[in-house]
């Protein structure tokens, strides 16, 4: 969904009225030179200002028409008139400001919105067609150059906008692939750990119910298949992890951090910038699981480095890691201040926030950030236990 599709969803009454506001505008342009310049009506007057009104109506976005199918049919329109004028030999004088305005807003839409193939065809025909509104005049110079310059300048500056929104979401899919390539490290760390136990356990009892079991065969049987299935799951899991790892080659495993990693990194970060006060509830760490803990852990790291760069005069910040109904909440909030002098490259593109969000629903859980009514910034995660 687009932002402004967003915006107008989320706010119905205020995209009523810029909706009617944008009619009363185009259609007042296409009236005011119909009547300014038509004090005696002819048949292509008439043309003109039907085709002025169609086109201003297909500019403005109605519910159930898409942009593409109003974007056609306006193109359609005014090349219509556009090319009956100039084969019949009949300009006239027509200024063609409000049905060109029309085309602008359908050819900004169309190059942000469309989809390639679409944009590549539509869009030439929209921006032609508006530099083509002036032959209708019999001095189609005094207006060629403005609607020349315009169309040039809409086009440009929507392509741009398109080029910026596809890198957008390719920074943001290496985020993501980012953070599923660390899952899948931890996956390793994780389950190969517990998995590798559970072999181990069955092999050693294997060996020992062995001689002490009245059925020693039966045993022998249960634990071998104890065993077939651990070195199953093993194998499984060595393979997913391969097919997340495949387009990164192979990486090192490392321990997984936990609360006590979380624990030094708070005192780390007190010592190079403002005091962090951590608030761990009692008991959390005997019952709280790997997989939740590096999560934690993980989304406390970005939320720290966001307050480097983003809350440098900060002088308190707060981390609390509590069970509530839904799991386990993490909460860190800081009291702000001014941004980090830091270069673009430094301060990066700002998809931390993507990166932990990625993290939290990837466990099932959720994560909020925003800021708070008495200034600095707060993040809360919940991350489900079970």
């Amino acid at each position: 969904m687009s932002p402004l599709a967003g915006w107008a969803r989320r706010h119905p009454r205020a995209a009523t009225c810029a909706r009617v506001a944008l009619t009363a505008v185009l259609l007042g342009l296409v009236t005011l030179e119909g009547i300014l310049l038509a004090r005696q009506p002819t048949f292509p007057h008439a043309v003109v200002w039907t085709s002025g009104l169609l086109v201003c109506l297909s500019a403005v976005p109605w519910p159930g028409l898409s942009l593409i199918r109003r974007a056609a049919f306006a193109a359609a329109v005014t090349w219509t008139t556009t090319l009956t004028l100039i084969l019949t030999n009949r300009p006239i004088v027509v200024w063609g400001i409000g049905e060109a305005v029309a085309l602008l807003v359908l050819l900004s839409g169309v190059l942000l919105r469309a989809p390639t193939r679409t944009a590549a065809v539509l869009g030439p025909l929209l921006g032609l067609g508006c530099m083509a509104v002036p032959v209708r005049d019999v001095d189609p110079g005094r207006f060629s150059l403005l609607f020349s310059v315009l169309t040039v300048v809409v086009g440009g500056y929507s392509l741009l906008l398109r080029l910026q929104a596809a890198q957008r979401v390719r920074d943001l899919h290496a985020v993501r692939t980012a953070e599923r390539l660390e899952l899948a490290r931890e996956l390793h760390d994780l389950v190969a750990h517990h998995v590798t136990g559970i072999v181990v356990e069955a092999r050693a009892a294997r060996f020992t119910q062995v001689a002490a079991d009245p059925d020693p065969a039966r045993a022998d049987a249960i634990f071998a298949r104890i065993e077939r299935a651990g070195d199953e799951a093993l194998g499984s899991m060595r393979r997913l992890v391969k097919v997340l790892r495949e387009e990164e080659g192979p990486a090192g495993t490392a321990p997984v951090a936990g609360l006590q990693e979380l624990r030094e990194l708070a005192e780390r970060f007190s010592a190079t910038g403002p005091p962090v006060v951590l608030s761990i509830e009692n008991g959390l760490d005997a019952r709280l699981p790997a997989e939740v803990a590096a999560t934690a852990h993980r989304i406390v790291l970005e939320a720290l480095t966001n307050i480097a760069k983003h809350a440098a005069t900060a002088t308190a910040v707060r981390i609390g890691l509590r069970t509530v109904p839904a799991g386990l909440e993490v909460r860190i909030a800081d009291d702000g201040g001014r941004p980090a002098r830091l270069s673009d490259q430094a301060r990066g593109g700002g998809y931390g926030l993507a990166g932990m969000t990625e993290r939290a629903e990837a466990m099932g859980g959720s994560l909020t950030a925003g800021p708070t009514p008495e200034g600095g910034w707060t993040v809360t995660a919940v991350l489900p236990l079970t």
